[in-house]
Protein backbone atom coordinates (compact mmCIF):
# COMPACT_ATOMS: atom_id res chain seq x y z
CA UNK A 1 0.00 0.00 0.00
CA UNK A 2 1.23 3.44 -0.85
CA UNK A 3 2.35 6.00 1.71
CA UNK A 4 -0.48 7.31 3.89
CA UNK A 5 1.38 10.33 5.28
CA UNK A 6 -1.52 12.56 4.28
CA UNK A 7 -3.78 10.76 6.79
CA UNK A 8 -1.46 11.61 9.69
CA UNK A 9 -1.25 15.21 8.46
CA UNK A 10 -5.04 15.37 8.35
CA UNK A 11 -5.31 13.84 11.83
CA UNK A 12 -2.97 16.43 13.36
CA UNK A 13 -4.79 19.25 11.56
CA UNK A 14 -8.22 18.07 12.73
CA UNK A 15 -7.12 17.84 16.36
CA UNK A 16 -5.65 21.34 16.29
CA UNK A 17 -8.70 22.79 14.58
CA UNK A 18 -11.16 21.02 16.90
CA UNK A 19 -9.34 22.42 19.94
CA UNK A 20 -9.47 25.95 18.58
CA UNK A 21 -13.15 25.68 17.56
CA UNK A 22 -14.36 24.38 20.92
CA UNK A 23 -12.29 27.03 22.71
CA UNK A 24 -13.94 29.71 20.62
CA UNK A 25 -17.40 28.16 21.11
CA UNK A 26 -16.87 28.23 24.89
CA UNK A 27 -16.40 31.99 24.80
CA UNK A 28 -18.87 32.87 22.06
CA UNK A 29 -21.69 30.34 22.48
CA UNK A 30 -21.91 29.99 18.70
CA UNK A 31 -23.87 26.88 17.64
CA UNK A 32 -22.28 26.87 14.18
CA UNK A 33 -18.86 26.88 15.87
CA UNK A 34 -19.94 23.93 18.02
CA UNK A 35 -21.07 22.14 14.85
CA UNK A 36 -17.74 22.88 13.23
CA UNK A 37 -15.96 21.56 16.33
CA UNK A 38 -18.02 18.36 16.21
CA UNK A 39 -17.18 18.10 12.51
CA UNK A 40 -13.44 18.29 13.25
CA UNK A 41 -13.69 15.73 16.07
CA UNK A 42 -15.54 13.35 13.76
CA UNK A 43 -12.84 13.86 11.13
CA UNK A 44 -10.10 13.12 13.68
CA UNK A 45 -11.82 9.94 14.88
CA UNK A 46 -12.33 8.99 11.24
CA UNK A 47 -8.59 9.25 10.58
CA UNK A 48 -7.85 7.05 13.62
CA UNK A 49 -10.29 4.38 12.43
CA UNK A 50 -8.88 4.51 8.90
CA UNK A 51 -5.34 4.14 10.28
CA UNK A 52 -6.58 1.16 12.32
CA UNK A 53 -8.18 -0.34 9.22
CA UNK A 54 -5.00 0.09 7.17
CA UNK A 55 -2.91 -1.53 9.91
CA UNK A 56 -5.24 -4.53 10.17
CA UNK A 57 -5.57 -4.89 6.40
CA UNK A 58 -1.81 -5.48 6.17
CA UNK A 59 -1.93 -8.57 8.38
CA UNK A 60 -0.82 -11.76 6.65
CA UNK A 61 -3.31 -14.45 5.72
CA UNK A 62 -3.76 -17.23 8.27
CA UNK A 63 -5.97 -20.27 8.80
CA UNK A 64 -8.97 -18.20 9.88
CA UNK A 65 -8.56 -15.70 7.01
CA UNK A 66 -6.99 -17.61 4.09
CA UNK A 67 -7.55 -14.70 1.70
CA UNK A 68 -6.03 -12.17 4.07
CA UNK A 69 -7.39 -9.20 6.01
CA UNK A 70 -7.48 -6.66 3.18
CA UNK A 71 -11.20 -5.93 3.51
CA UNK A 72 -10.65 -4.65 7.06
CA UNK A 73 -9.99 -1.26 5.46
CA UNK A 74 -13.29 -1.34 3.60
CA UNK A 75 -15.18 -2.36 6.75
CA UNK A 76 -13.80 0.52 8.81
CA UNK A 77 -14.35 2.90 5.90
CA UNK A 78 -18.02 1.92 5.92
CA UNK A 79 -18.21 2.48 9.70
CA UNK A 80 -16.58 5.92 9.30
CA UNK A 81 -19.08 6.84 6.57
CA UNK A 82 -22.00 5.99 8.84
CA UNK A 83 -20.38 7.82 11.75
CA UNK A 84 -20.06 11.00 9.69
CA UNK A 85 -23.80 10.78 9.00
CA UNK A 86 -24.99 10.00 12.52
CA UNK A 87 -22.52 11.87 14.74
CA UNK A 88 -21.63 14.61 12.31
CA UNK A 89 -24.57 15.50 10.12
CA UNK A 90 -27.44 14.64 12.45
CA UNK A 91 -25.87 16.18 15.56
CA UNK A 92 -25.11 19.42 13.69
CA UNK A 93 -28.66 19.67 12.37
CA UNK A 94 -30.05 18.97 15.86
CA UNK A 95 -27.77 21.61 17.38
CA UNK A 96 -29.06 24.13 14.88
CA UNK A 97 -32.69 23.24 15.59
CA UNK A 98 -32.14 23.70 19.34
CA UNK A 99 -30.57 27.09 18.75
CA UNK A 100 -33.56 28.11 16.60
CA UNK A 101 -35.71 27.69 19.69
CA UNK A 102 -33.28 29.71 21.83
CA UNK A 103 -31.36 32.05 19.50
CA UNK A 104 -28.35 33.82 21.02
CA UNK A 105 -26.22 36.46 19.29
CA UNK A 106 -22.67 36.35 20.67
CA UNK A 107 -20.46 39.40 21.05
CA UNK A 108 -17.10 37.77 20.37
CA UNK A 109 -16.58 38.20 16.65
CA UNK A 110 -12.81 38.35 17.06
CA UNK A 111 -12.80 34.79 18.43
CA UNK A 112 -15.02 33.52 15.64
CA UNK A 113 -13.08 35.06 12.79
CA UNK A 114 -9.67 34.15 14.25
CA UNK A 115 -10.58 30.49 14.64
CA UNK A 116 -12.22 30.31 11.22
CA UNK A 117 -9.14 31.79 9.54
CA UNK A 118 -6.80 29.40 11.41
CA UNK A 119 -9.04 26.44 10.55
CA UNK A 120 -9.24 27.48 6.90
CA UNK A 121 -5.44 27.67 6.59
CA UNK A 122 -4.85 24.31 8.28
CA UNK A 123 -7.60 22.63 6.27
CA UNK A 124 -6.04 23.91 3.05
CA UNK A 125 -2.74 22.35 4.15
CA UNK A 126 -4.45 19.01 4.76
CA UNK A 127 -6.35 19.24 1.47
CA UNK A 128 -3.11 19.96 -0.38
CA UNK A 129 -1.47 16.72 0.80
CA UNK A 130 -4.62 14.64 0.30
CA UNK A 131 -5.34 16.18 -3.10
CA UNK A 132 -1.77 15.51 -4.20
CA UNK A 133 -2.14 11.80 -3.37
CA UNK A 134 -5.57 11.62 -5.00
CA UNK A 135 -4.29 13.27 -8.18
CA UNK A 136 -1.40 10.80 -8.28
CA UNK A 137 -3.86 7.91 -8.09
CA UNK A 138 -6.38 9.21 -10.63
CA UNK A 139 -3.94 10.45 -13.26
CA UNK A 140 -5.98 11.93 -16.13
CA UNK A 141 -9.33 10.53 -14.98
CA UNK A 142 -11.94 13.27 -14.28
CA UNK A 143 -12.44 14.09 -10.59
CA UNK A 144 -15.94 12.72 -10.03
CA UNK A 145 -15.34 9.64 -12.16
CA UNK A 146 -12.20 8.94 -10.13
CA UNK A 147 -14.20 9.24 -6.88
CA UNK A 148 -16.61 6.57 -8.12
CA UNK A 149 -13.91 4.31 -9.54
CA UNK A 150 -11.28 4.46 -6.81
CA UNK A 151 -10.62 1.33 -4.76
CA UNK A 152 -8.75 3.28 -2.07
CA UNK A 153 -11.50 4.27 0.36
CA UNK A 154 -9.06 5.92 2.78
CA UNK A 155 -8.12 8.59 0.24
CA UNK A 156 -11.67 9.60 -0.71
CA UNK A 157 -12.78 9.71 2.95
CA UNK A 158 -10.01 12.13 3.87
CA UNK A 159 -10.40 14.09 0.63
CA UNK A 160 -14.16 14.57 0.86
CA UNK A 161 -13.81 15.21 4.58
CA UNK A 162 -11.46 18.10 3.83
CA UNK A 163 -13.76 19.42 1.11
CA UNK A 164 -16.64 19.25 3.58
CA UNK A 165 -14.53 21.09 6.15
CA UNK A 166 -13.85 23.94 3.75
CA UNK A 167 -17.51 24.23 2.80
CA UNK A 168 -18.48 24.10 6.47
CA UNK A 169 -16.02 26.86 7.33
CA UNK A 170 -17.42 29.07 4.60
CA UNK A 171 -20.97 28.45 5.87
CA UNK A 172 -19.90 29.10 9.48
CA UNK A 173 -18.26 32.36 8.41
CA UNK A 174 -21.43 33.47 6.61
CA UNK A 175 -23.53 32.53 9.65
CA UNK A 176 -21.38 34.62 11.99
CA UNK A 177 -20.99 37.50 9.54
CA UNK A 178 -24.65 37.79 8.53
CA UNK A 179 -25.79 37.29 12.10
CA UNK A 180 -23.85 40.35 13.27
CA UNK A 181 -24.43 42.39 10.13
CA UNK A 182 -28.20 41.99 10.34
CA UNK A 183 -28.34 41.57 14.12
CA UNK A 184 -30.17 38.28 13.66
CA UNK A 185 -29.13 35.20 15.69
CA UNK A 186 -31.11 32.86 13.45
CA UNK A 187 -28.35 32.93 10.83
CA UNK A 188 -26.10 31.06 13.26
CA UNK A 189 -28.72 28.33 13.64
CA UNK A 190 -29.26 28.11 9.89
CA UNK A 191 -25.49 27.81 9.38
CA UNK A 192 -25.34 24.94 11.87
CA UNK A 193 -28.09 23.03 10.07
CA UNK A 194 -26.50 23.73 6.69
CA UNK A 195 -23.18 22.33 7.92
CA UNK A 196 -25.05 19.23 9.08
CA UNK A 197 -26.69 18.79 5.67
CA UNK A 198 -23.30 19.12 3.95
CA UNK A 199 -21.97 16.32 6.14
CA UNK A 200 -25.03 14.17 5.41
CA UNK A 201 -24.48 14.58 1.65
CA UNK A 202 -20.79 13.71 1.91
CA UNK A 203 -21.65 10.74 4.11
CA UNK A 204 -24.15 9.48 1.52
CA UNK A 205 -21.44 9.43 -1.16
CA UNK A 206 -18.96 7.70 1.17
CA UNK A 207 -21.49 5.11 2.34
CA UNK A 208 -22.32 4.22 -1.26
CA UNK A 209 -18.68 3.81 -2.29
CA UNK A 210 -17.60 2.02 0.91
CA UNK A 211 -20.52 -0.40 0.69
CA UNK A 212 -19.68 -1.22 -2.91
CA UNK A 213 -16.03 -1.94 -2.02
CA UNK A 214 -16.99 -3.98 1.03
CA UNK A 215 -19.34 -6.18 -0.99
CA UNK A 216 -16.61 -6.71 -3.59
CA UNK A 217 -15.86 -4.72 -6.74
CA UNK A 218 -14.36 -6.27 -9.82
CA UNK A 219 -11.27 -4.91 -11.50
CA UNK A 220 -11.89 -2.71 -14.54
CA UNK A 221 -13.19 -4.12 -17.82
CA UNK A 222 -10.13 -2.78 -19.60
CA UNK A 223 -7.85 -4.74 -17.25
CA UNK A 224 -9.94 -7.89 -17.60
CA UNK A 225 -9.82 -7.67 -21.41
CA UNK A 226 -6.03 -7.44 -21.28
CA UNK A 227 -5.86 -10.41 -18.89
CA UNK A 228 -8.04 -12.52 -21.17
CA UNK A 229 -5.94 -11.62 -24.23
CA UNK A 230 -2.76 -12.40 -22.30
CA UNK A 231 -4.12 -15.77 -21.16
CA UNK A 232 -5.46 -16.75 -24.57
CA UNK A 233 -2.14 -15.88 -26.20
CA UNK A 234 -0.53 -18.84 -24.40
CA UNK A 235 0.04 -21.79 -26.75
CA UNK A 236 -1.75 -24.19 -24.38
CA UNK A 237 -4.98 -22.21 -24.13
CA UNK A 238 -8.04 -22.33 -26.36
CA UNK A 239 -10.05 -19.65 -24.54
CA UNK A 240 -11.07 -18.18 -21.20
CA UNK A 241 -14.62 -19.35 -20.56
CA UNK A 242 -15.40 -17.34 -17.43
CA UNK A 243 -13.57 -14.87 -15.22
CA UNK A 244 -14.12 -13.57 -11.70
CA UNK A 245 -12.23 -10.87 -9.83
CA UNK A 246 -12.61 -8.80 -6.68
CA UNK A 247 -10.60 -6.21 -4.80
CA UNK A 248 -9.49 -7.53 -1.40
CA UNK A 249 -7.78 -4.20 -0.65
CA UNK A 250 -6.67 -1.18 -2.71
CA UNK A 251 -3.45 -2.98 -3.61
CA UNK A 252 -4.67 -6.59 -3.81
CA UNK A 253 -6.93 -8.27 -6.36
CA UNK A 254 -8.14 -11.86 -6.36
CA UNK A 255 -8.64 -13.39 -9.82
CA UNK A 256 -10.14 -16.65 -11.03
CA UNK A 257 -10.06 -17.80 -14.64
CA UNK A 258 -12.05 -20.79 -15.91
CA UNK A 259 -9.83 -21.75 -18.82
CA UNK A 260 -10.24 -24.21 -21.67
CA UNK A 261 -6.93 -25.92 -22.50
CA UNK A 262 -6.09 -27.98 -25.60
CA UNK A 263 -7.28 -31.58 -25.41
CA UNK A 264 -3.95 -33.24 -26.17
CA UNK A 265 -2.08 -31.73 -23.19
CA UNK A 266 -0.78 -33.78 -20.29
CA UNK A 267 -1.35 -32.80 -16.66
CA UNK A 268 2.25 -31.63 -16.46
CA UNK A 269 1.86 -29.43 -19.54
CA UNK A 270 -1.30 -27.85 -18.13
CA UNK A 271 0.46 -27.21 -14.81
CA UNK A 272 3.37 -25.56 -16.62
CA UNK A 273 0.94 -23.43 -18.65
CA UNK A 274 -0.84 -22.27 -15.49
CA UNK A 275 2.49 -21.24 -13.98
CA UNK A 276 3.44 -19.35 -17.16
CA UNK A 277 0.12 -17.54 -17.33
CA UNK A 278 0.19 -16.66 -13.63
CA UNK A 279 3.67 -15.15 -13.90
CA UNK A 280 2.75 -13.23 -17.06
CA UNK A 281 -0.38 -11.75 -15.45
CA UNK A 282 1.39 -10.76 -12.23
CA UNK A 283 4.24 -9.20 -14.16
CA UNK A 284 1.77 -7.05 -16.12
CA UNK A 285 -0.61 -6.43 -13.20
CA UNK A 286 1.28 -6.59 -9.87
CA UNK A 287 -1.88 -5.80 -7.86
CA UNK A 288 -3.28 -9.23 -8.75
CA UNK A 289 -1.77 -11.14 -5.84
CA UNK A 290 -3.90 -14.28 -5.93
CA UNK A 291 -4.68 -16.07 -9.19
CA UNK A 292 -6.68 -19.28 -9.56
CA UNK A 293 -6.70 -20.81 -13.03
CA UNK A 294 -9.16 -23.68 -13.28
CA UNK A 295 -9.11 -26.01 -16.32
CA UNK A 296 -12.63 -26.57 -17.64
CA UNK A 297 -14.21 -28.32 -20.61
CA UNK A 298 -15.35 -26.25 -23.58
Amino acid sequence: MKSKTFIYVSLAVDLLIATSKFTAATFTGSSSMVSEGVHSIIDAVSQLLIIWGIKNSRRKADLSRPFGYGKELYFWSFIVSLMIFVLGGCVSVYQGVLRLEHPVLDDHQAWDYSVLIIAFIFTCVSLYFTGKEFNRQRGSIPFWKAIKQTRDSSTIIVLLGDVGDLLGLIVAFLGVFLGHLLNNAYYDSIASMTIGLIMVCISAVLVRESKSLLLGESTSRKTLRKIIMLTQSDIAVIKVKKHFSTYMSPEEVLLQLNTVFKDDLTTRQITDAIERITKAIQMEFPKIKQIFIEPVRE
